[in-house]
This record gives structure tokens, sequence and C-alpha cells, in this order.
């Protein structure tokens, strides 16, 4: 065959290729570590915090403003923290010097914003929680998240070794046509798990367990309880957990502020304040002492159950 006709053939070829890849982790990045090497990264749990924590969060608005600073609340005097936000804002955005992360001016003009890079690089963190934007199908397959996650706990690694790695599983909408439920249900293993955390994980140079927050778990367990009750004090059904059909409310962000309390601080939340602060200085919702004490409980039980968490349970 002549050589115009090969390098021709070969070029078409490469494009089906990468037209058949996209960016999907599963062209070029290893296979899923393997259940039972996944399952024994876990086995041991991580001993809780002597004293308060000083936390990176990197996300978007399922981490919003407000989620950070209750958790600082429920921390106490000790606990510190720092962000970099957008709006659906991917890990690669986050990562990439020449990707604009949508919203990011909107987002940082706050004290407790910092920039990421400089931050890991100075090492004095002691836990960073990542997240994927969703639709989280569309963040693997278009945007490596199983490498961008690797490259950020590599990242944190290099800056302190000590720093602990988080993961923070969300949701989606409230009207997904595949239910929302049945989504939360199965992304977990599917998505987070087998394709981002898994795939991160079998990488040579991921040399230690990444931790996961589970925030959807948290959120369909509640749901559960709420609904099968009828309601608990003021919020009787899902929607009342969100200002849209994604977004939490001041509910809905005391959740999830116990959540990462939870699994950051290895500790049930029961018993903790719910009267807080939002980022401006205004009173959250409080969702009073009978709402506050089945969602402290339900997060407990979600939390030490499971055990890539990194909680021991009582």
């Amino acid at each position: 065959m002549p050589l115009r006709r090969l390098k021709r053939k070969s070029a078409t070829l490469l494009l089906l290729f990468l037209s058949a890849c996209g960016l999907t982790t599963r062209c070029g990045g290893p296979e899923p570590l393997a259940d039972a090497d996944f399952a024994e990264l876990y086995e041991t749990p991580l001993e809780p915090p002597a004293s308060g924590l000083s936390v990176y969060h990197l996300g978007h608005s399922l981490v919003g403003r407000d989620m950070p600073v209750m958790l600082e609340q429920l921390g106490g005097a000790e606990h510190s923290f720092n962000s970099q936000l957008g709006w659906g804002a991917m890990l690669r955005e986050h990562w990439e010097p020449d990707m604009p992360v949508k919203g990011f001016e909107q987002e940082n003009q706050h004290t407790q914003y910092r920039d990421p890079h400089e931050a890991l690089a100075e090492g004095s963190y002691d836990a960073i929680v990542l997240t994927e934007t969703v639709e989280i199908r569309d963040s693997i397959e278009y945007h490596n998240s199983q490498d961008y996650l690797r490259k950020w706990a590599t990242a944190t690694w290099a800056g302190n070794p000590e720093t602990r790695v988080y993961l923070y599983e969300t949701w989606h909408n409230l009207d997904d046509p595949e239910g929302w439920l049945t989504r939360l249900d199965l992304d977990l293993d599917r998505y987070w798990e087998t394709e981002i955390l898994r795939r991160a994980l079998a990488h040579d140079d991921v040399t230690q367990p990444i931790y996961v927050i589970p925030g959807g778990q948290v959120m369909a367990a509640f749901v559960r309880r709420l609904e099968g009750a009828g309601g608990i004090g003021p919020v009787k059904t899902r929607e009342d957990l969100f200002s849209d059909t994604i977004h939490f409310n001041d509910y809905g962000a005391y959740l999830m502020a116990l959540t990462h309390y939870a699994v950051l601080y290895g500790r049930s939340p029961v018993g903790l304040p719910h009267a807080l602060l939002k980022s401006d200085g205004s009173p959250a919702q409080d969702p009073g002492p009978e709402l506050a004490a089945a969602m402290q409980d339900t997060v407990w039980q979600v939390v030490s159950a499971y055990a890539p968490s990194g909680v021991r349970g009582d």
C-alpha cells in the first residue's frame, strides 16, 4: 500500500478511535480496581481527629457557600476552611489553567476563597473534599473524571502526604426520568465508585485510599424516612429540602453539613446544634429539634455503615 494511502487510512482509524472513546476513562485509563482490593483498602477505619480540622472544598453549587460555613460551626472553634467553587464546575475545569471555571467571579467573592493549586502545594490542610459535576455520566464520558480525581489526589499528597482526600457523592435532579431514588440507588456503584473512584485508585501513583462522603446516600435514606413518616417537623416531602429541582435549601444544607461532619470527624453528629448561621451571617432556617434529631440519626446510620467513608461504626 502506498505510504500516502497508509497514512490516510491510519489517520481515519485514529479519528474513529478517538470519536468512539471521546474523552472517556476507558481509552487509556486502567481498569477499575478489583472488588476485593477495593474492599481491602477500607477494612481499617480512620482514627477520629483529636482536634478541629482545616478543610479545603473544591466543587460547585452542591457544595455551595452556606454548607461549609455550617460545617465550620459544627466542627467548633478550631475548624477552618477554604474553597474554590463554580457553576457546575468539573474537576477538569478546576485543574486546567486554560479552562475557565463557570461562575468563578460570582461564587468566590468571599474571605474563604483560595486558589486550590496554591493551597494544596502549601500542604497545611487536614482534608480536601472534591466533587464532580452532574450529569455524572457526561463528566465521566467527556471530562475524564477518574484521571482528574487522581490528579487532585496526587497533588494533595505531594504537598502533604498526611492530608486525607475525600470524594463527595451528590445527586441528580428530582425530576430525573430514571427516577431520583433509582439514580441514587444505582449511581454510587456504577458511576461514583466503579467509573471514578476505583479507576483512580487503580493508578500506580495513587498510593493511599480516597475516602467517600456519601451525600447522595444520605439524601436517599433521609427522604425514605421522611416520606415514610408522612413528614417530620417543617419538612413534609423531598421537595422541602431543595430550593429547586437540585440545589438544597437551608434544611438540605444542614443535612449535608452533618454528613460532612460525620465523615471528616468520624463521630456521630447526634446532639449537634441546629440553629446555625449562613455564609452572609444571617440565621439559616432552623430545622428544630425533631427534624434535626432525625437527620443526625440518619446521617450516622448511613455513614457508619459505609466502609469507604473511613468511619468506625458503633
